[in-house]
C-alpha cells in the first residue's frame, strides 16, 4: 500500500486514481497522520488480483496422488 502526503496527491490526481483503478490502495496523509485512503470502486477488482488469489488457492489444495481430474470430476457429480 502507498502513502502519499495531500500536497503530492493533490499534484499527481490522476496517476493515483489511475492506479487505484488497477486495484492498488493509496493512503494520503495530513501532516502525517492518514487521512483518507483511495482504492478500486466497490465491485471492482482487477484481473491480476483476481488470478494471484487464484494460484494461493490452486497451490494450497492439494490433489491425491493416483487420482485423475476425470476421477475427480465423477466423483463430484455423485
Amino acid at each position: 500500500m502507498r502513502t502519499v502526503g495531500i500536497f503530492e496527491a493533490k499534484q499527481k490526481l490522476s496517476e493515483l486514481v489511475e492506479r487505484a483503478s488497477r486495484g492498488e490502495r493509496i493512503r494520503i496523509t495530513r501532516r502525517g497522520k492518514v487521512a483518507a485512503e483511495i482504492g478500486p470502486a466497490e465491485g471492482t477488482e482487477h484481473l491480476s488480483e483476481l488470478f494471484a488469489r487464484i494460484e494461493e488457492i490452486r497451490k494450497r489444495s492439494k490433489k491425491p496422488k493416483n487420482v485423475t481430474v476425470k476421477q475427480l470430476i465423477e466423483e463430484g457429480r455423485r
